[in-house]
């Protein structure tokens, strides 16, 4: 979708919309694409789910950080662990280490994610295979407050592929995960599997990937979208 008609369905949605967090985050201009990546901010974003379908499964934990001025700004970490309906399925809790009793005491989604919105307000979000984020919190917000979740995103996953094609880079699929990628970018090894940790991972992951790539030409935020 085009800068300019995203823009148009983010001012549609705050007039439509009655006070509310989602509102609040409407109000703020999204980042142009045509701009320096360097002058944007972003919040690195990940979500453990006890599924991935996010039309029927639920948020188990929510982990961000902003970046800003090419730098991670540890002071914003933040990880949320958020309570669930019904049992933890057992292959997922096997993955991320959630159990029934840690969820139960669990803070409610409506109470992280206008959290989580007024971070993202104005900025944009990375993750790493961003569809599973952006389908989860868009669904949130609807199950909140009736409307979807518009914003920019940079998916890291989406820039490596787009990087070893362009240089004719044979791969396979295991090689797009976020830790083989930071791997090959010599970057610090985090615990797999936790919000926070993974978050972390892709904000690092997003900056060696952008000092790859830039080449003093003053690349855009569209390049890496």
């Amino acid at each position: 979708m085009s800068g300019f008609l995203l823009e148009q369905r983010r001012l549609a949605r705050f007039r439509r919309l009655p006070d509310c967090p989602l509102r609040d985050y409407f109000a703020w201009p999204l980042p142009q694409p045509s701009r320096d990546y360097r002058s944007v901010e972003y919040v690195a974003v990940d979500l453990e789910t006890t599924g991935l379908d996010a039309r029927k499964d639920q948020i188990l934990s929510i982990g961000w950080v902003v970046v800003a001025g090419q730098r991670i700004r540890l002071g914003t970490a933040r990880h949320r662990l958020l309570r669930v309906e019904g049992a933890i399925p057992a292959e997922s809790a096997v993955i991320h280490q959630i159990t029934d009793d840690e969820a139960a005491t669990g803070l409610d989604l409506a109470h992280v994610l206008p959290e989580l919105l007024w971070e993202l307000s104005g900025r944009v979000l990375i993750a790493h295979h961003a569809r599973i984020e952006l389908g989860f919190l868009s669904a949130a917000c609807k199950q909140l407050w009736g409307v979807g979740l518009l914003i920019r995103a940079v998916d890291t996953q989406s820039v490596a592929r787009r990087l070893l094609e362009r240089r004719q880079i044979p791969f396979k699929g295991s090689d797009l995960r976020l830790h083989a990628l930071c791997e090959r970018y010599n970057l610090p090894r985090h615990g797999a599997h936790n919000a926070l940790s993974d978050a972390l991972s892709a904000a690092e992951l997003f900056l060696a990937q952008a000092a790859y790539r830039d080449s003093g030409h003053g690349m855009k935020l569209g390049d890496f979208l």
